[in-house]
């Protein structure tokens, strides 16, 4: 695999009133990971990039972080450090951002 973890945030804009990631704070997420990687030299280890809808629109801002495939919800810009510091440094998710999914794939 060319990167060791690739994070893929949801930027998808909805029709107004609907609920969504918002392209506004999906691009804001990215850069501020971005920010955050290169400072703590990671950049070409592990990659962000903006995404389409992650189907977790209810719980937005949203990112999915591979190869674990751990989705999590309703992050803030406060929280991106904790998320590079515990999950992509020490490969511990942040347990209370985690989006869990019961066996028909709903947020449980």
């Amino acid at each position: 695999m060319r990167y060791d973890k690739h994070i893929f945030v949801c930027a998808n804009q909805k029709g107004e009133g609907k609920a969504c990631c918002g392209e506004t704070k999906g691009l804001a997420l990215v850069a501020l990971f971005r920010e955050q990687l290169k400072a703590k030299g990671l950049h070409g280890k592990i990659r962000v990039q903006k995404s389409g809808c992650l189907d977790v629109c209810s719980r937005g801002p949203a990112l999915v972080v591979y190869p674990e495939g751990t989705y999590y919800g309703n992050v803030t810009n406060e929280d991106v450090n904790r998320i590079v510091e515990e999950h992509l440094i020490a490969n511990k998710p942040v347990s209370e951002l985690v989006l869990n999914f019961d066996t028909d794939g709903k947020i449980v």
